[in-house]
């Protein structure tokens, strides 16, 4: 089992950036698989980056690519999403989330493990 942890969310103007991690505790972090998921009011939980276990791999939807990254450090337990040129509609809750082996690592329903969310606000 694993727990995951937030932080990094804000406040910011549309062209900016932020920086997400996501902690996870236990010493198999680099057994998981990690996503990034946001779920905006009123609207679906939407996929937003995927890593592999070693890092060798990511996944983004065209909304987000060439903005987002996403990058893990296995010795830290940790899993970052470095978002730049910032958009009002990337405003949403941002959610982690952990599996040892997502065969399609875009669906949420493939994450046994999820974080609180943390808030990002783009203002225009």
């Amino acid at each position: 089992q694993v727990q995951l942890v937030e932080s990094g969310g804000g406040l910011v103007q549309a062209g900016g950036s932020l920086r997400l991690s996501c902690a996870a505790s236990g010493r198999t972090f680099s057994k998981y698989a990690m996503g990034w998921f946001r779920q905006a009011p009123g609207k679906e939980r939407e996929f937003v980056a995927a890593i592999s276990r070693s890092g060798g791999s990511t996944y983004y939807p065209d909304s987000v690519k060439g903005r987002f990254t996403i990058s893990r450090d296995n010795a830290k337990n940790t899993v970052y999403l470095q978002m730049n040129s910032l958009k009002p509609e990337d405003t949403a809750v941002y959610y982690c989330a952990a599996d040892l082996n997502p065969v399609r690592p875009a669906a949420d329903r493939e994450y046994d493990y999820w974080g609180q969310g943390t808030q990002v606000t783009v203002s225009s």
